[in-house]
């Protein structure tokens, strides 16, 4: 029976969703991205070797996989480019297999100027953004005045759009943020250069994972980022420009919701977030920069230092319902092997009152204290291990706690970064 399976990030990002798609694209015949843009970053290793993605399907290291972007992915044309060329530097078939929405929302340069300069305007209070113009591509997506992948292919109606466009878009830039404006001919020219490298690229995303699931083969829908930033469900203001939870598998790839036959949850076995924004346990002490370092904690896109606390079951235990998460893979195990003592934050502490439901805006979120349940470590190796069994009794257990504070069954476990190092209780694309 063929099956679409849908990974999810149910923390804050950075989850290890792009080791885990990579495993599980070996039964299936296309992998799509669905929402997000190169703010994304999938770290991949194999044999040894590591491969970083932000646009391209983590299912591309597969071969013969078909991966798909959709049209609830902003596109950056330049982005994509290089990203290809080093993947066929290495001998990655990238041309043959991927496609492209002609729907894709494009991510121009002036968005990227706008989306910095907002960031350096706001001072301290500033998101955290990756400054690489993506929010400001999705405001121009829903003002219905944004370029998509199928404009670069058609000079005279990009030529005529952009002309409206830039001249709303340098009034801002060098009247609000005092910065140069762009040049429209020049800004014309790069965007066809770029459409020219993808034009072969193009299709109906949509249309193509219709025939592919009455053909009966099986999909992997691949999020990006985690569902606490998600622009609707996550700790606003401080979240992504797009839904990074289930709903955005329809929205951005044109299938309907009976495509999504299992959900898995990604989740560390702590808690990280980068950038800005509420953390309820987040750690300032030496266990913090132990969980960092042991973990190496930097961002796969930004390079900056992750944000470290223990896990946050409150926060993950809503995601687990607002996704409908069928089960979850806990990542980074091994991180933990060693300390002696562990915590889930299993309440919070609001004004003196202990609550079990998350905060109603990220302002009262900043002012929360995470109320912990304590568990005992592990002093063993847990790095390789392929066994349930073989885990130490406390590393067991603590599995155990973590399905039932956050409300889903674990099926999954990584105990290391390479594509062999996991344990599997119950695969999603199993036959039952």
């Amino acid at each position: 029976m063929a099956k679409s399976v849908a990974i999810l990030g149910a923390q804050w990002g950075d989850e290890g969703k792009g080791k885990i798609v990579d495993l599980l694209s070996e039964q299936v015949s296309a992998v799509v991205r669905f929402q997000g843009g190169h703010n994304a970053g999938h770290t991949l290793v194999i044999d040894g070797e590591k491969t970083v993605l932000h646009l391209i399907p983590s299912g591309i290291l597969q071969p013969g996989v078909e991966c798909l972007i959709g049209n609830g992915v902003v596109l950056s044309p330049s982005a994509l480019k290089v990203e290809v060329e080093t993947l066929e530097a290495r001998g990655v078939d990238v041309f043959s297999r991927l496609k492209i929405s002609a729907s894709c929302p494009i991510i121009m340069g002036y968005h990227e100027l706008i989306d910095m300069a907002r960031e350096k305007a706001r001072g301290s209070e500033a998101i955290g953004t990756t400054g690489r113009g993506i929010g400001p591509a999705y405001e121009d997506k829903v003002s219905r005045r944004g370029i998509r992948f199928a404009d670069l292919l058609n000079p005279q109606r990009l030529e005529s759009k952009l002309d409206q466009i830039l001249d709303y878009h340098n009034f801002v830039l060098e009247h609000y943020y005092q910065v140069e404006p762009l040049n429209p001919g020049m800004v014309l020219d790069d965007a066809l250069q770029l459409g020219a490298c993808f034009a072969d690229m193009i299709t109906d995303v949509s249309g193509r994972l219709h025939q592919l699931r009455d053909a009966g083969k099986n999909i992997l829908f691949e999020g990006a980022q985690g569902s606490w930033l998600d622009i609707d469900h996550g700790t606003y203001p401080y979240v992504t420009s797009s839904n990074t939870t289930v709903g955005g598998v329809c929205t951005g790839s044109g299938v309907g919701i009976d495509a999504v036959d299992y959900v898995l949850g990604i989740t560390k076995a702590y808690t990280t977030r980068v950038g800005s924004g509420p953390f309820p346990t987040e750690l300032f002490d030496d266990v913090g920069v132990r969980l960092a370092e042991r973990g190496h904690e930097v961002g796969a896109t930004t390079g900056r230092p992750r944000r470290c606390g223990w896990l946050d079951a409150v926060a993950t235990s809503r995601m687990v319902k607002v996704n409908g998460i069928t089960g979850l893979c806990v990542t980074k195990l091994d991180v933990l092997d060693g300390f002696e003592e562990l915590k889930i934050c299993t309440a919070y502490k609001l004004a003196g009152e202990i609550i079990t439901q998350i905060p109603l805006d990220a302002e009262n979120w900043g002012q929360i204290e995470p109320v912990y349940e304590v568990f005992p470590g592990w002093q063993e190796n847990t790095r390789g291990i392929t066994e349930l069994a073989k885990l130490p009794l406390n590393a067991q257990a603590y599995l155990q706690a973590m399905e039932d504070r956050c409300g889903a069954p674990v099926h999954m476990v990584s105990t290391g970064p390479e594509r062999t190092e996991n344990i599997i209780i119950q695969f999603p694309y199993s036959q039952d």
